[in-house]
């Protein structure tokens, strides 16, 4: 098997990397290394003989189709992204071009030469907007949505409120819609809060691992918000075993959109998690609030019952079971967060 990851040396990238060369497969990344971490990401993935790596930024038209013209991928991960709000209101143009551009040159290189492939795509939970008009309430510092007891399914309407949430929303259209039009064998994920081994986590993007970087290297952690706020979380093995089931099922969900996260039994509030810390750390942390983030969600948790009913999907990882595995590894792996 041939697969294709863009993206490939990010946190979410490298994993699925990982998964496909333990397995023999022939992995193929596509990466221009902006992001912190990825250095150490793709020393580790250059030990397998069967990596190749392209540096190649996915707004180069010309350099992706040359890639595609060299092989024949089963796959296609396209995970390559823009992903902070907040980057994203600094500078929506390069925004844009990154997510949606970047996007359609990635279709339209599947559609002119890798037209069989299995093409995967990366969205995000931030497509639902901030949900403002819903009814909220509080309860042991952590919100929670009156009327939605089990999260939000893909009928919600979308409002994309950020301009990473317009980028993401409009590439995942693209997606969807290049099933329907051109026949090609594509699925989007709107992907909650996901976590989990190779996550440079930053101050916009990432928070769990951030949380626990800044924590265990007692450095401040800023929280946007109150931090009343609640998410779902979702460790890493899991959503790479949705994108197997995917594959493996690709007649059943061809132009579908799933919500996917860890659901109602994996949710946790900002302050509640920095408790969870300071219990499993036994230190005290501190930390300082910052401005409500444009779209920012009080609550958000995924119902992930369509995935289930589909593909009997459902997270494996607890909560409990995930951070454990995250703050081994951080502890393992600290010198490179100095």
């Amino acid at each position: 098997m041939k697969v294709l990851v863009t993206g490939g040396c990010g946190f979410i990238g490298t994993n699925v990397c990982l998964f496909h060369l333990k397995h023999k497969d022939e992995v193929v990344c596509i990466d221009n290394l902006y992001r912190k971490g990825v250095e150490f990401n793709l020393k580790l993935l250059k030990n397998f003989s069967n990596f190749k790596f392209y540096k190649i930024d996915i707004r180069d038209k010309k350099k992706i189709e040359n890639v595609f013209k060299q092989y024949k991928f089963d796959i296609i991960y396209h995970l390559a992204a823009q992903v902070a709000v907040t980057l994203s209101v600094e500078n929506p143009v390069e925004d844009f071009e990154i997510n949606v551009l970047g996007t359609l040159n990635l279709l339209e290189a599947t559609r002119k030469y890798q037209p069989e492939s299995f093409f995967i795509f990366s969205s995000t939970n931030k497509v639902y907007g901030g949900m403002e008009n819903l009814k909220i309430k509080v309860k042991n510092e952590k919100y929670y949505l009156v009327d939605y007891p089990n999260g939000i399914d893909e009928n919600f309407n979308l409002d994309f409120h950020s301009p990473y949430g317009c980028s993401k929303g409009a590439a995942e259209q693209y997606v969807r819609d290049y099933a329907r039009i051109y026949n090609l064998k594509t699925i989007v994920f709107r992907q909650s809060c996901i976590y989990g081994p190779y996550q440079f986590g930053m101050v916009d993007q990432g928070w769990i691992a951030y949380f626990c970087i800044q924590a265990l290297l007692d450095k401040e952690i800023t929280i946007y918000g109150d931090g009343k706020q609640v998410r779902d979380v979702l460790y890493i093995d899991d959503l790479i075993k949705a994108y197997w089931l995917a594959y493996k099922n690709n007649k059943k969900v061809k132009g579908e959109i799933f919500n996917i996260g860890g659901g109602k039994n994996n949710t946790v509030g900002i302050l509640e998690f920095i408790k969870y810390l300071e219990k499993k750390l036994d230190k005290k942390i501190n930390y300082r609030f910052a401005p409500w983030r444009p779209g920012d969600q009080k609550y958000f948790v995924s119902d992930n019952k369509k995935l289930r009913k589909i593909l009997n999907w459902y997270p494996r990882i607890d909560l409990n079971s995930g951070f454990e595995k995250l703050l081994s590894w951080l502890k393992t792996h600290i010198k490179y967060f100095i």
